[in-house]
């Protein structure tokens, strides 16, 4: 086993109401390594047909969004981890002075901040033919501005330990289909590597996973059978491999890891 010294650590993670999705994973990596953590989560309320919703696909994944985070506590619970759940929108600068403020209240400092929050077009509006304001000012509220007052406010608030974790997605510079959805991604690779380089002096890290196609829930099997042959290693990504990356930059022994944007997608969209 590897100690990644994350004992007693604090890590706040967004984006963690869907049990099956990555902020919900990581959320539980990190209990099972110690690791205090804070999870925040705002429902996003998308139609779904409720007979659907019991396999994968984006009536199950709609409905996860739209949910609280019941069924994650339930399982911190289980491992008797250390942990608090604050419902917000990490889009309002106040909001998010509130999280750090409640959350720093309870365990008196951040260590680590995993930007997973990030909303998306469901309705076919993100193509350069039919974008909308909309569409592109509701993407990079969450995708951007979110994750940058989550990124300011733990540097302003930060520990002796500082580790900050964006994520993005592999398709991130040629995003054809989803153009804002994936600008405001590259945009979020684009900031990790300047602020890496504005905090490395006071000993904070920041970087970024890049997942590949990751079963969060969303792809059905018809899906799959399409998404599949485009991954060279031949299999989807699964929520615990994005997980994982994040832990060890997360960890001591990425101490010196800084300013790196790492695609964890078997090969896709290199």
């Amino acid at each position: 086993m590897v100690d990644y010294g994350l004992q007693d650590r604090v890590a706040l993670i967004t984006g963690a109401n869907n049990p099956q999705g990555i902020g919900a994973t990581t959320a539980l990596a990190f209990a099972r390594e110690g690791a205090k953590v804070v999870l925040v989560y705002k429902k996003v309320l998308r139609p779904f047909d409720k007979n659907k919703t019991d396999r994968n696909g984006t009536d199950r994944y709609y409905q996860a969004n739209a949910g609280d985070a019941d069924i994650v506590e339930n399982k911190l619970k289980e491992m008797h981890a250390d942990y608090m759940i604050i419902e917000s929108d990490i889009s309002d600068e106040d909001a998010v002075k509130e999280i750090y403020s409640t959350a720093i209240d309870r365990y008196g400092k951040i260590d680590i901040l995993v930007n997973n929050a990030a909303v998306d077009d469901e309705n076919g509006f993100d193509t350069i033919e039919k974008i909308t304001q909309s569409v592109i000012d509701d993407t990079f509220a969450v995708n951007v501005r979110g994750s940058i007052l989550m990124m300011r406010e733990l540097i302003k608030r930060r520990s002796n330990h500082g580790r900050i974790i964006n994520i993005s997605t592999d398709a991130a510079q040629i995003f054809a289909g989803q153009i804002t959805y994936g600008a405001s991604k590259a945009t979020l690779e684009a900031l990790t590597r300047s602020i890496a380089l504005e905090v490395a002096k006071y000993g904070i890290t920041v970087n970024c996973v890049a997942p590949g196609p990751t079963q969060t829930g969303w792809i059905d099997d018809e899906l799959e059978k399409d998404v599949i042959p485009l991954i060279p290693m031949g299999q989807l990504i699964q929520p615990e491999d994005i997980a994982e990356t994040i832990l060890f930059l997360a960890s001591e022994q990425a101490r010196l890891i800084t300013g790196q944007v790492i695609k964890v997608s078997g090969g896709h969209a290199l």
